[in-house]
């Protein structure tokens, strides 16, 4: 279980590292926008991404 979540951990620094790395102006044209974003969007959005990665989880594991 623990190798699991430090291989997902892994993966989310992958995932996270691929735009800066490919395209760092475009990251921070994002980044900008994403600062610009309110609060609520901003808690939706993440609420939803936990949800749907979380019922990800839940269907691979089936």
């Amino acid at each position: 279980m623990a190798q699991d979540l430090l291989a997902a951990l892994a993966l989310v620094l992958v995932i996270e590292g691929l735009l800066p790395a490919l395209s760092p102006r475009n990251y921070r044209q994002a980044v900008e926008s994403i600062a610009r974003t309110s609060d609520a969007t901003l808690r939706g959005a993440g609420l939803a991404a936990m949800v749907v990665g979380a019922l990800l989880v839940w269907l691979i594991r089936l």
